[in-house]
């Protein structure tokens, strides 16, 4: 996967104390200008890869409301951030979302709205979600079989998944990307008909590593390297080539079909990282900045936003806490301490 930095190769440092300016830089010279929004840490489903069965939610009134968000996020755009996608949980829980993409599609300096849901709602919402200034939209789905859905999710709606796809694709965006996370052992035979479906649909697919983030205990094991999907969809469709537009800063490495129909892209951030090129930063749904979905450590910000906002602090807190980030996860390494908290509480 060309393009990036394998983990544990040295990046250069640029300067020994935090620089002011328009762009948000880490010691290790990489521009950040991608903020991920959680809005809630609530979700209707409960996939196994992301969070427990059993789960406590935080109260309503502990987070970030829709104001408070913007507000941050105009400071962050100040910084040189122009991409933001909100995420969960799941995100369209939060009643009336499509207010908040109004607000943020509204904020000068910001040229690029994203998404990412697990569909079940997105029929009844598309429509307003895409007239707020909803640009992009990614809906997991990682499996066509509904028997296997409620294994992998513990709940029903595959039905409604589709639907909303259906729904997506009619009133407008484009292109829709798919996310599916591949389990060793379970998810070899959805790789194919994904393919087929997403080919035949006109939606791009991306395959996603499976990560030690949310199941307790991680069983390495059961990591689908990104190289055998390839191996299997080649055997299929034959030899896929490198999409030379790829944006090296974005976590999948895209490739397109050999007959030139659809796109397929791979998140392989177990066997290939993609640290050396990040360019993101992280809110929580409560208030909480992290640098990295790895990191443990986070800053509170939430009270520099309530009541009175303090943008001078949380512009210091921005710098600094992107200025902290470390070169990269250390999956593959000694090192690597899994953080306490889970996908659904982080923010995908």
């Amino acid at each position: 996967m060309s393009g990036r930095v394998p983990l544990g190769m040295a990046l250069p440092r640029p300067t020994k104390s935090v620089p002011v300016g328009p762009r948000l830089l880490d010691t290790f010279g990489r521009v950040h200008n991608n903020l991920r929004i959680s809005v809630t840490d609530r979700c209707n489903l409960r996939c196994t890869y992301c969070m427990p069965e059993e789960v406590t939610f935080r109260p309503k009134d502990e987070l970030l409301s829709f104001e408070e968000i913007a507000h941050f996020t105009r400071i962050a755009a100040c910084l040189g951030v122009n991409k933001v996608r909100l995420t969960g949980g799941e995100p369209l829980m939060r009643r009336d979302l499509y207010r908040l993409v109004e607000l943020i599609a509204d904020i000068p300096g910001i040229n690029d709205v994203g998404l990412t849901t697990n569909g079940l709602l997105l029929k009844a919402q598309a429509r307003n979600l895409f007239d707020a200034g909803l640009h992009r939209l990614n809906v997991s789905l990682d499996t066509l079989d509904s028997g296997r859905f409620r294994t992998l999710t513990r709940r029903d709606g595959l039905d409604q998944v589709l639907e909303g796809l259906e729904a997506a694709k009619y009133v407008g965006f484009a292109p829709i990307k798919v996310n599916a996370v591949c389990i060793r052992d379970f998810s070899e035979e959805d790789i194919l008909p994904l393919a087929h479906y997403c080919r035949q649909q006109g939606f791009e697919l991306r395959f996603i590593e499976y990560m030690p983030i949310g199941a307790d205990p991680w069983e390495r094991d059961k990591v689908f390297a990104a190289q055998e999907i390839i191996d299997h969809l080649e055997r299929e469709f034959g030899a896929l080539q490198i999409d030379p537009a790829s944006d090296p800063s974005a976590p999948a490495l895209d490739f397109d079909y050999p007959d030139g129909y659809g796109r397929v892209g791979f998140i392989a951030s177990v066997t290939r990282p993609f640290c050396g090129t990040c360019n993101r930063l992280r809110l929580t749904a409560e208030g909480k900045l992290r640098n990295c979905l790895f990191a443990l450590t986070e800053t509170d910000i939430r009270p520099l936003l309530r009541e009175r906002p303090d943008d001078a602090q949380l512009t210091e807190i921005i710098r600094q806490t992107v200025w902290d980030k470390w070169e990269g996860h250390e999956f593959n390494t000694t090192k690597f301490v899994k953080p306490s908290r889970t996908m659904h509480a982080i923010g995908g």
